[in-house]
């Protein structure tokens, strides 16, 4: 018979791992709350124009990277490869244009066909925040300190950096990539197959590229700065001293250009030495095109997503959860009880295993390696009084117990 596994890019969460996700994702939920943001969910999957019309055709995620589709009905389907664009999809399609700014957050599993590699998977899974309706960049500022908060409860000060840039609005933006297009056409035969296909669509995608050949010309590629007019550079200007003030590091770093469409200004990147080549755990920035893309109006907003494989894989494990009681019934009659007793003490929030498999001695060994507080022996004499024999764990006392006194003793051990 044969024996399956995943499909390539794709991986159990079971044990260790299961805990390190699961920790990622509840230390998120604790730190956004802070902040006043709440959560959505949007489908695993969406019309295909979600994901085309707002990444941009000419993205890496677009043009290779999708798991697209056509469902029974012929309609064309895509596997979401973010979460950024549904968000603004479900804005839109729920009315709440009218009810700004919007603090949300959202995790769960995106997927892109693309080469496995330490931290890189098919099917990922990623935990981000978007703030719809951000009017200034003090807004940026405090999402970005919210990422920071987020990183620092994991424990991971230490071993990132906030890298920092800023794309400017539309018009700082153009003059730009006149200036881009006029640099790279005089030496188009340099560049790699994909930048020159980008060359007429979108050259900032140049910038981000991979390629040798094409990171060798980036050194004199016009600077942005030199571009930037006066609103830009006034918000960018902002940007800085917001981020100053809520006391959060940054370096500047004037080549992230992000690999989506639909950003402006604002654009940053959490990075780590300790992942390889994929380094960023956290990345995000502003966009003020998107929700108009989805039908809806104007509206600016700032967002970020952090895989949560890669920050997963640089935490220390959570300790493994375990019973605080564990039941060890001796014969027919007194397993049933126990069921009675666990039910019990689970309605009065406690954690209980009831221990069947083995002679006493092996399920002891048990009870003790998992961690439990206390075991809970119950045989034919103790039935016939409605009694059972308490042991605690730490200290190796034993005392016996009336069946209607258990969870009060429990309870105030639990306190003490």
């Amino acid at each position: 018979m044969a024996r399956f596994q995943p499909p390539r890019g794709t991986r159990d969460l079971l044990g260790e791992e299961m805990r390190r996700h699961q920790h990622v994702v509840g230390t998120g939920r604790t730190v956004f709350r802070r902040y006043g943001f709440s959560q959505w969910a949007t489908p695993i999957f969406e019309d295909t124009h979600v994901f085309a019309r707002s990444l941009g055709e000419s993205s890496d995620v677009v043009s290779k990277e999708m798991y697209t589709f056509e469902d029974r009905g012929g309609e064309s389907l895509t596997l979401r490869p973010e979460g950024t664009a549904g968000v603004a999809r479900a804005l839109v399609s729920n009315a709440l244009t009218q009810t700004l700014p919007q603090k949300i957050f959202y995790t769960g599993p995106m997927f892109r066909y693309e080469r496995p590699q330490k931290g890189r998977f098919r099917q990922f899974h990623q935990i981000g925040a978007e703030l719809i309706g951000a009017e200034s960049a003090f807004r940026d500022a405090e999402i970005i300190a919210m990422a920071r908060d987020f990183l620092v409860s994991l424990g991971l000060a230490d071993d990132l950096r906030l890298e920092l840039n800023t794309l400017g609005d539309k018009a700082s933006r153009m003059a730009w990539r006149e200036a881009l297009v006029a640099y790279f056409r005089q030496h188009e035969d340099r560049l790699s197959e994909d930048s020159r296909s980008r060359l007429e669509i979108n050259p900032l995608r140049i910038l981000d590229s991979k390629a040798e050949q094409d990171r060798a010309l980036l050194a004199d590629a016009p600077a942005f700065d030199d571009y930037l007019n006066e609103e830009s550079r006034t918000f960018w200007e902002e940007l800085k001293a917001g981020l100053k003030a809520f006391g959060v590091s940054f370096v500047e770093n004037p080549r992230i250009v992000r690999g989506l469409d639909y950003y402006s200004h604002t654009v940053f990147e959490f990075v780590t030495d300790k992942l390889g080549a994929q380094g960023t755990v956290l990345a995000g920035g502003r966009y003020e095109g998107l929700v108009e893309e989805m039908g809806g109006p104007a509206v600016p907003c700032i967002g970020w997503a952090a895989g949560v494989e890669r920050l997963a894989a640089l935490i220390d494990a959570p300790a493994e959860e375990v019973s605080d009681v564990a039941i060890l019934p001796m014969g027919e009659a007194a397993l049933f009880k126990a069921a009675s007793i666990s039910r019990a003490l689970r309605d009065g929030g406690l954690a209980v295993s009831i221990e069947t498999r083995g002679n006493m001695k092996k399920r002891m060994d048990r009870v003790v390696q998992s961690g439990a507080t206390h075991a809970l022996f119950l045989g034919d004499d103790d039935l016939a009084r409605d009694v059972v024999q308490l042991r605690h764990l730490a200290s190796r006392e034993q005392e016996e117990v009336p069946v209607t006194d258990i969870l009060v003793i429990l309870e105030r051990a639990r306190a003490s």
